[in-house]
């Protein structure tokens, strides 16, 4: 029943957004009585959180997927495959995602979500500091929060803007070039770490484009 609840709360924040979905609304479209959905969510609040936790469970476990497997990794093969997951995550229900970020109150309501960006950040931090002596930034607390939020911000751009990006390639391979240029300060080291893991030749043109801005700087 719960699921079936969380699945209707789902479908009506999508579609009429998070002031207008009432209980009332959910609960009909769940085919069940309000007083039978107030039997397992004492209010809208409540539900919302719950369907947060849901959603971040399901984040979180397309983060972990290859966290494991990349230990050890050359960084800029773990970076692109980070990158590749922090979209992939993402992209579980977008839309659903979209209202989290824009709509919902965060005070309370969202604290599961948080805590994934939290831990997020501890696999990034864990990650920079297995490679502390090859990346240019010293300061691996402040490295990993522009790596974050980097990361971040564009991902959640890209669902409120152009949602059509999280199923280009490209969208990743722009989002690595940034992060691996920032962390390794060089590029020759991707020639050999990342064809293994980036199939793509746009991380490739990107690079180079950075490095022709780095050239037009510098004369």
């Amino acid at each position: 029943m719960v699921q079936k609840i969380l699945d209707a709360a789902s479908k009506v924040l999508v579609r009429e957004g998070y002031d207008r979905a009432t209980t009332n609304r959910i609960a009909k479209v769940a085919g069940i009585s309000v007083g039978s959905l107030y039997q397992y969510f004492p209010n809208k609040e409540s539900l919302v959180a719950a369907l947060a936790a849901r959603h971040s469970e399901a984040m979180w476990a397309v983060y972990m997927r290859s966290a494991q497997a990349l230990a050890g990794q050359p960084l800029a093969v773990a970076a692109a495959e980070h990158i590749r997951k922090d979209i992939a995550a993402h992209a579980v229900d977008p839309k659903l995602h979209k209202v989290f970020v824009e709509q919902v109150p965060r005070v309370g309501t969202l604290e599961k979500v948080d805590e994934i960006g939290r831990k997020v950040v501890g696999l990034i931090r864990s990650r920079l500091d297995q490679h502390k002596d090859e990346i240019v930034p010293k300061d691996l607390d402040m490295a990993t929060f522009v790596v974050f939020h980097v990361s971040q911000a564009l991902v959640r751009a890209a669902i409120v803007e152009h949602p059509e990006y999280l199923e280009d390639s490209r969208l990743a391979d722009e989002i690595t070039a940034v992060v691996v240029r920032y962390l390794l300060g060089t590029t020759p080291a991707l020639a050999t770490a990342l064809p293994a893991a980036v199939s793509s030749s746009q991380l490739d043109a990107s690079l180079g484009r950075i490095e022709l801005g780095r050239a037009a700087d510098a004369s």
